[in-house]
């Protein structure tokens, strides 16, 4: 041990995700709002870039940005809403889905290494922003008290049965989509962020600072479990992003269909 410096092993815990200001005197301006800036950024010169010069024969950028277009109008907002009405959402989902892709996935890119929406503040945003969307349009569609009935009275129940089921359904329907909405994503950032400092800094304090051989060779294999486990939290990132906007547009159909 050096002199006078500790050599304890601090576990990963929520201090792990307190992020101190990157300037001083701002203090809202911390490494999730960098992150999330930056992504914005990318997301803009991405689209930007890819539509710029369009072409018949597409260029790299124009394929990839097509491909990425494509694949959220085609395989979430069509499929979820219906090919009537689901190109006019198809730009939110859009934005959504790369929004919170790019911000997942920055947990994984050395140097940045912080999913923002770890924090569930962040999560809460989208998710409220999803929820005021799609019961606007249901509103718009079919005035509010039509929505309400068919979001609180399901087809073909029976009328004894109603005062149990328009609590449930309201609940079910109007109250806790965006608590499920936003805490599926932050505890899938948070635990994943969480269980990949635990292999990493235990495997490194085991190299480092056990004074054993034994548990240096285990320090080895936790590092190596750290690096599987990097990977499955890559697909984590990616799959809660596509979760979390078929489930937008899956409420966004829901709520503009003339049945529930």
């Amino acid at each position: 041990m050096i002199a006078g410096v500790s050599t304890e092993f601090i576990p990963p815990g929520p201090q792990s995700f307190e992020t101190p200001p990157i300037f001083d005197g701002v203090e809202w301006f911390t490494k999730p709002v960098l992150v999330a800036a930056l992504s914005v950024i990318v997301i803009v010169w991405f689209f930007w870039g890819a539509s710029r010069k369009a072409a018949i024969v597409p260029s790299k950028l124009q394929f990839a940005g097509e491909l990425g277009y494509n694949f959220v109008r085609n395989s979430i907002a069509r499929d979820a809403i219906g090919s009537q009405d689901h190109m006019k959402y198809v730009p939110y989902l859009c934005g959504l889905f790369f929004f919170i892709l790019l911000n997942n996935v920055a947990a994984s890119i050395p140097l940045i290494q912080f999913p923002t929406f770890s924090h569930i503040g962040w999560a809460y945003v989208a998710a409220v922003m999803s929820w005021v969307i799609y019961n606007a349009v249901g509103i718009k569609k079919h005035g509010l008290g039509g929505y309400f009935k068919l979001q609180t009275m399901p087809a073909g129940v029976p009328g004894w049965l109603m005062p149990l089921m328009i609590p449930i359904e309201f609940i079910s329907n109007i109250l806790v989509r965006p608590i499920s909405l936003s805490l599926r994503l932050f505890a899938n950032m948070f635990a994943g962020h969480i269980l990949l400092l635990v292999f990493v800094l235990g495997g490194e304090y085991m190299i480092l600072h056990s004074g054993s051989v034994a548990l240096g060779g285990v320090g080895i294999l936790t590092l190596l479990m750290g690096i599987a486990i990097a990977g499955l939290e890559l697909f984590v990132q990616c799959i809660q992003a596509y979760i979390f906007v078929v489930l937008t547009a899956q409420y966004i159909g829901s709520a503009i269909a003339d049945e529930h």
